[in-house]
C-alpha cells in the first residue's frame, strides 16, 4: 500500500462520517488508525468479524461506531461473536445470522447490538446452540 493511498483513506474517513459497506482490512486499519496486523489480531480475538464473499477478506462497516470523532470497534460485538463461534457457527454463518431480520428483536441482531441490546441478542443466540 503506497503512502498516497493511505493518506487518501485517512482523509476520506476523517472527513466523511459514512464508511463503505464492506471494507478491506487495510481500509479498516486506516479507519481505526491502527496497523494492519492489529486488525488481524482484532479478527482472531473475535472483536471483528471478517468474511470472504468474493476475493479478499472484508469487514462490514456496521461493526465500527463513531465516538468522539474517531472510529472504534463496536464494543458489545465480541461476546456475541464468541457465543456464535462456540455454538458452531462459521464466520460466514455468523455474518448471515447477524444481518438477517429477527422476528423477536424486530430488527437484525447487528442493529440491536448497535442500539446496545446485546443481552437480547445473546439470549437469542444462546438458544441457537441447542
Amino acid at each position: 500500500m503506497s503512502p498516497t493511498v493511505s493518506r487518501n483513506w485517512s482523509y476520506y474517513f476523517s472527513v466523511n462520517s459514512v464508511l463503505p459497506d464492506n471494507m478491506s482490512l487495510p481500509e479498516v486499519a486506516v479507519a481505526l488508525n491502527i496497523r494492519l496486523r492489529d486488525v488481524r489480531t482484532l479478527i482472531s480475538e473475535h472483536k471483528l468479524l471478517a468474511t470472504r464473499p468474493e476475493g479478499p477478506l472484508v469487514v462490514t462497516s456496521d461493526q465500527l461506531v463513531e465516538e468522539d470523532g474517531t472510529w472504534q470497534v463496536l464494543g458489545n460485538l465480541r461476546g456475541t461473536l464468541i457465543l456464535l463461534s462456540d455454538s458452531g457457527f462459521s464466520d460466514d454463518e455468523a455474518h448471515e445470522w447477524l444481518h438477517r431480520e429477527d422476528a423477536e428483536l424486530g430488527m437484525t441482531p447487528m442493529e440491536a447490538l448497535r442500539q446496545g441490546k446485546h443481552r437480547a441478542v445473546r439470549r437469542i443466540a444462546s438458544g441457537l446452540a441447542y
